[in-house]
């Protein structure tokens, strides 16, 4: 057999392969799309962006994304990345989740992953959110230990559940070790003002705060500049303010990126609620180390929660996961 012959077998046969249900080839690479309307830096995108960038590093796949988007561009850009060719298209829906579903229907062979309060929707829709309630209990613990006056600001974005259930896990777990702490709670309707929600962690202070649970970037800055103690949420800001943030609870969001990039290369992604990868058991969140505050927390304390944090990955302790608004309690 000549060797022009045996390369047209070669070829033919990996032509047939390729047609075969369930091809894909080793090397090719997700295209992948990423819609965010605030800043990258910002707390919950950036966990998002993070991973998909570590995918993009990885070399599996080919990532493009458009921050700061208006609420009105949103499904403009949705239909621009879906009929441009990307194969998983990723971003947050909340405030666009009618339009963001319509564009889904539209266009069925992509898969969409998106942050939303609601349920999937088939064949391709698929939801997410931030079920990082069980660090954020966690850090309530360290915080009902840390403060002295008995009076926790908090200060939020909206009063929407994935905000409502951290804040109620940390006041849970705050009042744990504590049954005397007190809590004034503050929304600034913003996902992204750090000098809003500066003022509003100002004012509790004024009114004796000793420590403030900062959801939204801004109130550890108010915690520094006024000396008073601050728990991070999303990403660890201790090297930042080694002198203020004690802990965080920190959101990972590569289980849930990596599943969705694994299912569409294998062609087997479906509609379906992402919101248990984001849990401690699937390593999607955890306590941030207590770092420069190792030795501040109660020794007592500390123990508690490591047998806490046990407890939540052995299935034998439960947070609880309360998505109504918290309510202040101070007088």
């Amino acid at each position: 057999m000549s060797a022009s012959r045996r390369q047209l077998i070669t070829l033919a046969a990996v032509a047939a392969a390729a047609l075969a249900p369930g091809f894909t080839f080793a090397q090719a690479k997700v295209k992948v799309a990423a819609i965010y309307t605030v800043p990258f830096e910002q707390q919950w995108v950036s966990r998002i962006h993070k991973a998909l960038k570590a995918a993009e590093a990885r070399g599996e796949i080919e990532y493009k994304a458009s921050e700061n988007v208006t609420n009105a561009d949103y499904e403009r850009v949705m239909r621009e990345y879906a009929t441009g060719g990307n194969q998983l298209i990723v971003g947050e829906a909340f405030a666009v989740e009618a339009a963001a579903r319509k564009v889904a229907k539209d266009f069925p062979k992509t898969s969409f992953l998106l942050g939303s309060s609601g349920k999937p929707q088939g064949p391709n829709f698929s939801v997410f959110d931030n079920y990082i309630q069980e660090p954020a209990y966690l850090s309530g613990l360290v915080a009902g230990a840390m403060t002295k006056s008995n009076k926790i600001g908090l200060v939020g974005g909206f009063p929407i559940p994935e905000v409502n259930r951290l804040m109620n896990a940390f006041m849970i777990g705050a009042k744990e070790v504590n049954p005397k702490v007190e809590f004034t709670v503050t929304f600034i309707n913003s996902w992204f003002d750090p000098p809003k929600a500066k003022e509003a962690a100002f004012a509790m202070i004024d009114k004796g705060a000793d420590l403030l649970y900062a959801e939204r970037f801004g109130v550890s800055d108010a915690a520094k500049e006024r000396k008073v103690l601050a728990i991070g949420n999303v990403v660890d800001t201790q090297p930042q303010y080694p002198d203020t943030v004690v802990a965080s609870a920190l959101w990972h969001m590569e289980p849930t990126i990596d599943r969705a990039i694994k299912l569409v290369k294998e062609g087997k992604f479906t509609a379906e609620d992402y919101g248990q990868y984001s849990m401690m058991k699937y390593k999607g969140s955890s306590l941030s180390p207590l770092g420069t505050f190792e030795k501040k927390v109660p020794a007592d304390i500390v123990a508690k929660v490591k047998a806490r944090e046990a407890e939540i990955l052995s299935g034998k302790f439960t947070v609880p996961v309360d998505d109504n608004a918290p309510k202040s309690t101070a007088k």
